[in-house]
């Protein structure tokens, strides 16, 4: 359903900026005025800006994570939902937090649920959502959301484990390029200029580079613009369905990577399908919302289908196989589940594994990839300093005879 940024005053004269969902604009205004809104502004949200504008409007995860411990420690005490939000309202330092929940404040002091309230705000997670409704059905928020803050921090304790060993990498291959970039715009013309001044008689390899070095001195920012261009157009043309799935179903192909990719995605899936379930959400809605977990087009892809027939009284275990959605260990860890009434310990247990052999696997893949970078860096540089100090040696052997 399209998404709306909309801009309201609600009755008590306080001005909210929030995304909302509609078939047509029309639908949404007529809506809001119903609710007792006064409408200012109904914008269609659409392309690479509108998601850019959302991603610097998000919570830092760590602020939000921090807004959770401190709203279950006062739910524990035994204050009201509306009295625990109107205290940590009062207490946000964070712009953007204190932004996002004095609308959500507003919303439940209208007579919102709090899921509700949540659900209306931009950037909110949908398992999020998900959590404090199935809190507020069961009518044990407490240990719902503490059963959320425990998967965030599990999520955010993998992420940066990644994160930090793919630093050094990321650091080495940005100065490789600087290097190599360095070389052939500024020290290979140099000699360029240097041989059409001795009128010397060059090798074919010298020639070669001579004319990169040329090319790269006088097309280097059409060649990155052009690179820009074609990252920007992937980036959108990923964004259409058919062609997101084909492009992330060759990303998983790839020999070592894709491999490592669906692995760190099947971690993600089982933990946050796991939460939910033990959270007391059924499992048909558990995996419609585990699907927003998932960053593959084509594991979201193959999910839906899943659910799709998990919903017609398939097996889990069943259709996940079938859709390629876990690897196949994964899915006989999840038959054993369903078959003894322990689901959700198992896919936890899934997690767990799969975070396991990922670190191991990156530790490995990274040990073994530094070097490569080095020596291939290195024949870089040998060859383009050989091709260059050639015609040298050649005038050299020439003047002594």
């Amino acid at each position: 359903m399209p998404q709306f940024s909309v801009r309201a005053l609600n009755e008590r004269g306080h001005v909210l900026e929030q995304r909302e969902s509609a078939a047509s604009e029309k639908e949404l205004r007529e809506r809001l005025m119903q609710q007792g809104y006064l409408v200012y502004s109904v914008r269609a949200e659409s392309g690479i800006l509108d998601g850019w504008r959302r991603r610097r409007a998000r919570v830092r995860n760590d602020v939000f994570l921090t807004f959770n411990q401190q709203f279950i420690t006062l739910i524990h005490a035994g204050l009201p939902i509306l009295r625990a939000l109107e205290l940590l309202v009062k207490r946000a330092r964070d712009a953007k937090l204190h932004q996002l929940l004095s609308a959500v404040l507003e919303r439940v002091r209208g007579g919102d649920l709090l899921s509700e309230a949540f659900r209306r705000q931009p950037n909110i997670p949908e398992i999020y959502t998900t959590t404090l409704m199935a809190g507020e059905r069961s009518g044990n928020l407490e240990e719902v959301l503490s059963r959320y803050t425990q998967y965030q921090r599990l999520a955010q304790s993998v992420r940066r484990k990644l994160v930090s060993s793919l630093i050094y990498p990321c650091f080495l291959l940005v100065l490789v390029l600087v290097v190599l970039t360095f070389l052939v715009t500024f020290v290979v013309p140099r000699f360029g200029q240097l041989y059409s001044s001795l009128n010397a008689d060059l090798p074919p390899l010298t020639v070669a580079m001579l004319n990169i070095g040329e090319g790269a001195r006088h097309y280097f920012w059409a060649f990155v613009l052009g690179l820009i261009a074609v990252i920007a157009g992937l980036s959108l043309l990923a964004q259409r369905t058919g062609f997101g799935q084909r492009l992330d179903a060759l990303f998983l192909r790839l020999p070592v990577v894709g491999d490592l990719w669906w692995k760190y995605q099947a971690a993600m899936l089982a933990r946050t399908l796991g939460t939910l379930l033990q959270g007391g959400i059924p499992l048909v809605p558990a995996m419609e919302t585990a699907r927003s977990a998932l960053r593959s087009a084509r594991l979201r892809h193959g999910l839906g289908k899943a659910t799709q027939q998990v919903r017609e009284g398939q097996a889990l275990s069943e259709t996940l196989a079938k859709h390629n959605v876990l690897p196949g260990l994964a899915v006989e860890m999840v038959e054993v589940g369903e078959g003894t009434g322990a689901l959700p310990q198992m896919l936890a247990s899934v997690a767990e594994f799969y975070d396991e052999d990922l670190s191991t696997a990156l530790t490995t893949l990274l040990s073994l990839l530094e070097p490569a970078i080095l020596i291939v860096v290195g024949g870089i540089v040998a060859l383009v300093l050989i091709s260059l100090y050639l015609p040298i040696f050649s005038l050299g052997s020439r003047i002594r005879g």
